[in-house]
């Protein structure tokens, strides 16, 4: 007797290309589900240490000073403080390895009164002594010694910088009394100290965390005077730090009039998570104020302790950035998730479509549903798990991550619709037949509750809003144009069948048979349904409206980064003469030349000037000076002092007051200003504008005047300050041409001129690592689903395959040409996808008026002022006429197949479909 063959392994080897495909689909499914998290996580924590970083190490660190204690050996208590904070800390938050920067310092510098050293405006140089432990490792000497013990009377040893004893003239070898500090002026009087430079020292990479905040070691600070007035302004002087050696720390205090022990404490930035961020800011807070402040401070036996720490605002700064932001970024993955369901979904119901007759077959001999259910879901864990868990592996090994938990719940989820999706619908195919009951009115029910919960959702984001910093994704927001689509979905599968109908009767009455045959055909639906399957429309819709909305908002950020850009900068272009004074008139000239420059404009500004009315009220006043028609442009382009040119452009009586457009903030009608040079101008205020392009900032006390009413002033005012323009400009271009004529830029401290423009502000605004993360995730949802909405079509075309080409066989008996045929496939399969695109695009539209005034985009665009979704019609009918474009080039392929097929083939004996 022989033993029946078992179920899996034959339906494995009776139908193995579907078996394969099926483990295609969730290999893809589940990678892109694992994957996504993963990535998110990799972004996240990326820009979290790329954003610590430019902060520098001092901002990353914790600090903790102590009073200076009065016995024992100050190194060697140095060092075992350093120990305990490490022991202490460490535990808390991840220390960075290379271990504490601490040492000791003074409280106040002191005045070399040397009349050889250099003196900027006649103020002595000023000098502060400091030990920080390790600086023979960090630095080279290039002359003398260094800094060894001294005893009490004697100079205080100290090595400066090569940079500092050039710019200050100081000699090597010689002894400078110090005297009391310009900051110190109205202390007591401080006793006798001497230094004596015994060494110099460079260093040769300045960007060392050793040296972080203490660049006054490296180089010549200046610093200024404190101003008691205006009659005794803030004058010029140098400042430095001198390095001592261990032996000569007790002396810092005498130098200093007091002292203070320090340690810094540097946090590894690279071990801070974005996922764990709260916990990071409880750890800080617990350090600084909390138990393990108050133990470090008992434990370490000194006085004084403080442990503060710029740490904890940055990561709450970083925690409300990514909030804000993954409200928005996850809005793009969500409708990717919806439609990768809805492909899973609709991928179960055509298998259990094409296996309707097996399945019956196995119901008349006596099987089960409980059964036939669990050989289903035998058969299904063969191909999805196995797929699964390499799919599931390769996002895991292609994108490492501490954090695990997402991943694995996504990818699980993923798995487990997969495999459940098509023994569960085989299961309900089956009941429904069994109970031949009818499903319209539960299917009317689920339509209502879906629409209930879109009003629901939609009325809820669009009353309160999108939910505030801090409190992570707002669920409501990124469901809400899921509903939105999914209503519209609905909406469409009940109109569809009534729409191809319509367009099936008005072919009808055309002269010819395909366009009836095929718009007939796709009124009705193919396979057993009487009507066409709501699931290819609905992955159809959700993938326009999707795709259209994560387009929408990377457009919208784009227009909108322009639109700060150009508020910024003042134009398209600025070029300011910054420490030259003003342009030379040969760039102006060619400058106007430059291609794309639709508005040049020269600028003549003058930031010292008195207002004054009659009654001896006065204010200090900007002025601009412009040709109005050309300001009243680059303001409107600039978005700030907008106002009507035509104020300013009649004619001026001789002797009589200029028109003049002025701040609201300034009084109005007859004014005079009194220049620098002690010159009167009488103007009168014709219109009020605040803000001027001319300068950053709003600018709110400004005067602008026509340049044809000051040709007088205008020898006082010389060549312009600024040249501004409107139009797309190069960048390099204009950059190029402002270093020929104007020299280099200005860079640092470094004098020179200054060029921006609004391609290079854009640039800086969406260098934020942050930002550039969640616009990648947009932009990989936007595939994903397009991607999805491709294989839904494949997957319907596929279903319908077979029985296309019987029908196209039977035809082509009857006469059916092969043109004729291909007219007919399109007739009958793309009214569904151009249906689905055209409603995909409503649905967008109406989830973009409806929800984009709620999305506040402005962290993603770099600006602080809240900024809605913009509706524009470019990326919405970009999404829709790429999907109708894709199901195109689908049904073309799917036609090519099967016009290779036999007559002989499809029209086999028996054949029933």
């Amino acid at each position: 007797m022989s033993t029946p063959a078992p179920w899996v392994r034959t339906r494995l080897r009776t139908a193995p290309l579907a078996a394969l495909l099926t483990g295609a689909l969730a290999l893809t499914v589940v990678f892109l589900a694992a994957a996504l998290p993963r990535a998110q996580d990799r972004g996240a924590d990326g820009a979290l240490h790329s954003f610590l970083r430019t902060t520098g190490p001092t901002a990353t660190s914790i600090q903790v000073t102590a009073a200076v204690p009065t016995t024992g050996d100050p190194s060697q208590q140095l060092d075992t403080t350093a120990a305990r904070l490490t022991d202490t800390i460490g535990p808390v938050l991840p220390l960075d390895p290379s271990g504490p920067v601490y040492g000791r310092r003074a409280g106040w510098a002191r005045s070399l009164g040397d009349p050889a050293l250099d003196r900027p405006e006649g103020v002595e140089p000023e000098f502060a002594v400091q030990y920080q432990h390790g600086m023979t490792e960090h630095a080279r000497l290039t002359a003398g010694q260094w800094p060894g013990a001294a005893a009490e009377g004697e100079p205080i040893p100290v090595a400066v910088s090569e940079a500092t004893a050039r710019t200050v003239k100081l000699t090597l070898g010689t002894v400078y009394d110090g005297g009391r500090s310009v900051q110190d002026r109205n202390l007591e009087k401080l006793r006798p100290q001497r230094i004596k430079v015994v060494g110099l020292y460079t260093v040769d990479n300045p960007s060392d965390p050793f040296w972080d905040r203490f660049g006054c070691a490296l180089t010549t600070c200046m610093n200024l005077t404190p101003s008691s007035g205006p009659g005794d302004p803030p004058e010029r002087y140098w400042y430095a730090v001198a390095l001592t050696g261990p032996e000569g720390m007790s002396r810092i205090a005498d130098w200093g009039r007091a002292a203070e022990d320090y340690w810094r404490m540097p946090v590894r930035v690279d071990a801070l998570r974005a996922d764990r961020l709260r916990e990071t800011s409880y750890g800080l807070a617990a350090v600084t104020t909390g138990p393990v402040g108050v133990k470090t401070s008992t434990s370490l036996g000194r006085s004084n302790v403080r442990i503060t720490t710029e740490l904890r605002t940055l990561v709450d700064n970083a925690w409300k950035r990514q909030s804000a932001i993954d409200s928005l970024a996850y809005v793009g993955p969500a409708g990717a998730a919806g439609v990768a369901a809805v492909v899973l979904c609709l991928a179960a119901a055509l298998t259990a479509e094409r296996r309707t007759t097996e399945l019956r077959l196995l119901r008349a001999r006596g099987a089960s549903t409980r059964g036939i259910w669990q050989r289903l879901l035998g058969e299904g864990a063969l191909t999805v798990l196995p797929a699964a868990g390499l799919g599931a592996l390769l996002a895991f090994t292609l994108l490492p991550t501490p954090r695990w938990l997402p991943a694995a719940v996504a990818a699980g989820s993923v798995t487990l619709l997969a495999l459940l999706a098509f023994p569960v619908r085989t299961a309900l195919m089956l009941r429904v037949e069994a109970s031949a009951g009818p499903s319209g009115r539960r299917r009317l029910l689920a339509e209502l509750g879906v629409l209930v919960a879109t009003t629901a959702a939609v009325t809820q984001v669009v009353r309160r809003g999108v939910a505030p910093l801090g409190e992570g994704v707002d669920p409501l927001l990124v469901t809400a144009p899921l509903l939105v689509a999914l209503t519209g979905a609905l909406l469409l599968a009940r109109l569809q069948p009534a729409l191809i109908g319509l367009l099936a009767r008005w072919a009808g009455r055309r002269p010819g048979a395909i366009g009836f045959l095929g718009l007939a055909r796709a009124a009705r639906g193919s396979g057993p349904r009487s009507r066409p399957s709501m699931l290819p429309l609905l992955a159809l819709v959700l993938a326009v409206t999707c795709g259209a909305i994560g387009s929408t908002v990377l457009s919208s950020v784009a227009a909108q980064r322009s639109t700060v850009a150009r508020y910024n900068i003042g134009a398209d272009v600025m070029v300011g003469a910054g420490s030259l004074a003003s342009l030379p008139d040969d760039f102006v000239a060619a400058a106007e030349r430059l291609p794309g420059a639709d508005v040049s404009l020269p600028v003549w500004v003058d930031e010292d000037v008195v207002l004054v009315t009659d009654g001896n009220w006065s204010a200090r006043v900007n002025i601009v000076v412009a040709d109005p028609v050309k300001y009243a442009k680059i303001a409107e382009v600039a978005g700030r002092g907008r106002f009507d040119p035509s104020v300013l452009t009649g004619p001026v009586e001789p002797g009589g007051p200029i028109p003049a457009v002025v701040s609201s903030d300034l009084p109005k009608g007859r004014l005079d200003l009194r220049l620098a040079g002690g010159e009167a101008v009488p103007i009168r205020s014709v219109a009020v504008a605040d803000g001027t392009p001319a300068l950053n900032g709003s600018a709110g006390t400004t005067v602008v005047l026509p340049l044809s009413a000051v040709t007088d002033l205008m020898p006082r005012f010389g060549s312009p300050h600024e040249w501004l323009a409107a139009g797309n400009v190069d960048d390099t271009a204009v950059r190029a041409l402002a270093e020929k004529h104007l020299g280099p830029p200005a860079v640092g401290t470094k004098p020179g001129h200054q060029v921006r423009t609004r391609a290079g502000e854009v640039g800086e605004l969406a260098k934020d690592p942050l930002q550039s993360s969640a616009e990648r995730r947009f932009w990989v949802s936007v595939g994903a689903t397009a991607l999805f909405a491709l294989l839904s079509v494949l997957l319907t075309l596929f279903r319908a395959g077979p029985e296309r080409a019987a029908t196209l066989a039977r035809l082509r008996t009857m006469g059916l040409r092969p043109r004729q045929g291909l007219a007919l496939i399109l007739a009958e399969a793309l009214p569904h996808a151009l249906v689905a695109a055209l409603g995909g695009a409503l649905t967008a539209v109406c989830c973009v008026l409806m929800l984009g005034p709620a999305v506040d985009i402005a962290p993603l665009v770099g600006a602080s002022d809240p900024t809605g979704l913009r509706l524009t019609a470019a990326p919405i009918l970009q999404q829709a006429l790429g999907l109708a474009l894709l199901a195109a080039l689908a049904v073309l392929a799917e036609t090519a197949v099967t016009a290779r097929r036999q007559i002989t083939t499809e029209l086999r004996a028996g054949d029933n479909r």
